[in-house]
């Protein structure tokens, strides 16, 4: 659901507040906390702090005939890194609490609330009772348009995981669109008979076996004074049951996820539109549900896509690149961009290589890969550059088409390098990057930052990159 805690800035933190929390620093210096029993300092000597970031030293004191609480907290050295982890952890303690009065510590006080409400995130379909997120944040002593930034991209964050976590009982691609139309943005969709007379045939092939017709989306954000124009292409299979090439029962409970690229992309041009960004961006969803039936595409299909490239599918599985495929060759065809971004859920192989904390991305030009990871550092999306190596191309190779889906007897065994490889071949000559998050994307713990389910992983380091 979207992120219900409320976020408010004022000049200073009231004395009387009920939950007020305070900062202190690596080397125990606090900031001034009112009422409290004791100094600040006698404090943290005595419950033995050490000045971590999220560490928290919680003090009763007088409020009026009640009792209130200061909550002490560390900061560490200051870092983005640290305050995040700071402001997380400060509210997941406040869990259940009406409001939570924040004296900002001094440096990014953007980085510190898009923390503070992410972490606030939920997502619960069950009517069973239980501790609902702090209610309020109210920031003291921070700019208000640094919090305001920072909420702007929890917000986006959590718009990409409620998609994302979204069961696919509710979601196909039809839903898809009409979440991309909520975003109050132009938006052009082509569906089942606009996508066959645009010979989109790799969307096509792999929507045939569902009850749910694909989509293609555009979504667009314009500004006045925008030189430079840049595309964004989303993978959003609303469920991915392997098709014909039939997922197991365990892989296969997760797939409600692998629209997360698509998600992305809506929630990062909704983002840009409101923080007033000076970037022209085009957003491209390419949605399906692959499933089996009796019309579903087979393995040794051949499927033209956009553009007139055949590809022959040896597994069904491998969707993901088909429908991006399409939409890479469309926005090289149709749009011209200056750069194309593809964001996707693409591979298993990914997560062995990088785990689940890291990103990867491939890049056909140099300085796109730079900015990308500049931003995926500055953000806390962090990327990991893989190579496009040039002597795996080979493994696509195909006797009956342009193509092959996937590599062809496991001769190299570098599936998401490969992967990547054959969307290249769509992007045309200009500047492309492809960002693999099947690793990043969903996360199985609650900590930080994180709650069980989609991350959004994407989302920030997209508006870190576009809104430069």
């Amino acid at each position: 659901m979207p992120i219900e805690t409320t976020a408010s800035v004022v000049p200073a933190a009231p004395a009387d507040a009920e939950l007020l929390a305070v900062p202190y620093t690596s080397d125990l210096s606090p900031a001034a906390a009112p009422d409290l029993p004791l100094p600040a300092a006698a404090l943290l000597a005595h419950y033995e702090a050490k000045g971590e970031a999220g560490e928290i030293v919680e003090v009763p004191v007088a409020r009026g005939t009640g009792v209130g609480r200061v909550l002490l907290y560390g900061v560490g050295d200051g870092s983005p890194k640290a305050l995040r982890k700071a402001a997380a952890a400060l509210t997941r303690r406040a869990k259940g609490r009406a409001e939570l009065t924040v004296v900002v510590p001094d440096g990014d006080a953007a980085v510190f609330a898009e923390a503070a409400l992410l972490a606030a995130y939920t997502f619960k379909l069950s009517s069973a009772p239980g501790k609902k997120p702090v209610g309020a944040l109210v920031f003291a002593g921070a700019p208000e348009e640094r919090v305001r930034r920072g909420e702007i991209v929890a917000r986006a964050v959590a718009l990409a995981r409620d998609l994302a976590n979204t069961p696919a009982s509710v979601k196909n691609p039809a839903w898809m669109a009409e979440r991309a139309a909520e975003q109050g943005l132009p938006v052009r969709v082509w569906d089942e008979a606009d996508l066959r007379a645009g010979g989109f045939g790799g969307i096509l092939g792999v929507g045939r076996g569902s009850a749910h017709p694909p989509r293609l989306i555009q979504l667009s954000y314009d500004p006045p004074g925008a030189t430079r124009h840049v595309v964004l292409v989303g993978k959003g299979i609303t469920f991915d049951s392997g098709g014909l090439s039939l997922k197991t029962s365990d892989n296969m409970k997760v797939q409600k996820n692998d629209m997360a690229g698509g998600a992305v992309v809506i929630a990062v041009v909704s983002a840009l539109a409101e923080l007033g960004a000076g970037v022209r961006v085009t957003g491209l969803i390419a949605a399906a549900e692959n499933m089996p039936s009796g019309s579903a595409q087979r393995p040794s299909d051949v499927i033209t896509h956009y553009g007139g490239r055949t590809v022959e599918v040896l597994n069904t599985d491998a969707e993901g690149r088909l429908v991006l495929a399409d939409a890479l060759a469309y926005a090289d065809d149709q749009l011209a961009p200056d750069a194309i971004v593809d964001i996707a859920t693409l591979t298993g192989a990914i997560t062995v290589a990088l785990g689940r904390n890291v990103g990867a991305v491939y890049a056909s030009a140099d300085d796109l890969a730079r900015e990308l990871l500049a931003a995926g550092q500055a953000s806390d999306d962090r990327l990991w550059r893989m190579p496009l190596i040039e002597d795996y191309r080979p493994a696509l190779e195909s006797s009956v088409a342009d193509l092959a889906n996937i590599e062809s007897g496991n001769r190299f065994g570098a599936g998401s390098i490969t992967a990547a490889l054959f969307l290249r071949e769509f992007a045309g000559k200009r500047p492309w990057a492809h960002l693999d998050i099947a690793g990043v994307g969903r996360s199985t713990v609650d900590e930080g930052v994180l709650t069980k389910g989609a991350t959004g992983f994407g989302v920030r380091l997209l508006v870190e990159w576009l809104s430069r």
